[in-house]
């Protein structure tokens, strides 16, 4: 269920906010720590700020395996945002679960990050949901995580 991207947006902006930071603070228990300090800050929300995704067009994507024991790999996602002019923001999952990366059409890249918002799957994990700018087309990709680690570095 969608609280906060395009399709909850166009009709109704303050509500769909409304809405997602009600799930939020009702699913605080459930939600890893720093998943819940992300989608809970008033900065990530605020596109002039440098440290918010919205606009941010993609450097890079990153999915490695590492080696857990001798049979188990664990998937981790690092993606690097860059924020105009002077700001690298670096989301980096450390074990993931699952993640459905969708773009129909690629032919002028991803464009840039819309929108995004954060649920809590029944076992825990995040589910977190970003749309970019070409979502219009479908450009959507999903990641189910332990959490999420956040950095915005100065260029």
């Amino acid at each position: 269920m969608a609280f906060y991207l395009a399709k909850e947006r166009d009709a109704d902006i303050a509500g769909s906010y409304r809405r997602y930071q009600d799930y939020l603070r009702q699913n605080k228990h459930r939600f890893p720590i720093g998943a819940f300090a992300l989608a809970t800050a008033i900065w990530w929300q605020l596109p002039k700020d440098r440290r918010c995704p919205h606009d941010c067009p993609l450097e890079n994507l990153t999915i490695t395996e590492v080696r857990g024991n001798e049979e188990q790999k664990i998937t981790t996602i690092r993606i690097r945002l860059l924020k105009y002019p002077n700001t690298i923001i670096e989301l980096f999952y450390p074990r993931v679960f699952r993640f459905a990366l969708r773009s129909p059409s690629s032919k002028n890249g991803l464009r840039y990050w819309r929108y995004d918002e954060f649920t809590v799957s029944r076992s825990g994990h995040i589910i977190h949901e970003i749309e970019w700018s070409g979502s219009y087309n479908g450009a959507r990709w999903i990641i189910e995580a332990s959490d999420i680690e956040f950095q915005a570095i100065p260029k």
